[in-house]
């Protein structure tokens, strides 16, 4: 079992997109990246503490590759915005994956450079170490699956899942 944890805007959307596909054992929201210990939704939502909202992608690479997950992620939320998905900004919405280890850092510099070749801006996703994942609360955990007609569910989480599913219907649970 691998783990990466990454980050594209609203947690919420990573999660609902990452949850369809076979080999995916888990998707948990969580904040990373500041510096803060024990963050919380509203903390983190006040830009104050320089955490990020990510997602740690629990997969079987013997059911879906780790450059499966990475292409998914980054097809999944413009990763030339910085600090911004759509309406959401700041700096808790930066496209960034953190890596455990070396070889996680290589993997992740060579899928932005996968990434670069389909998009014409410059791909911004930082690449940084992972220190501390700390769990979003319980009520973020499959959000768009507890709330599929809450307004920001439906307008902005329901076309990424959409996209997801057509762009890798092979790749579907």
């Amino acid at each position: 079992m691998r783990s990466f944890v990454v980050g594209g805007g609203c947690f919420w959307c990573i999660d609902a997109v990452f949850r369809q596909f076979k080999g995916v054992s888990a998707s948990v929201c969580g904040y990373a990246g500041g510096t803060v210990p024990n963050p919380d939704y509203r903390s983190v939502c006040s830009g104050a503490t320089g955490h990020h909202e990510v997602v740690r992608v629990d997969f079987d690479e013997n059911v879906i590759g780790e450059d499966a997950v990475l292409d998914i992620f980054f097809a999944s939320h413009d990763p030339t915005s910085w600090d911004r998905q759509g309406a959401d900004t700041g700096s808790q919405y930066r496209s960034v994956l953190l890596y455990a280890d070396e070889q996680q850092r290589k993997v992740f510099e060579a899928a932005k450079v996968r990434a670069q070749a389909l998009f014409d801006a410059q791909v911004v996703t930082e690449i940084k170490p992972l220190e501390t994942f700390w769990e979003a609360e319980d009520y973020h955990q499959d959000y768009y699956a507890l709330n599929p007609y809450q307004g920001y569910c439906s307008v902005v989480i329901s076309p990424k899942v959409a996209a997801a599913r057509r762009k890798y219907a092979h790749l579907l649970k």
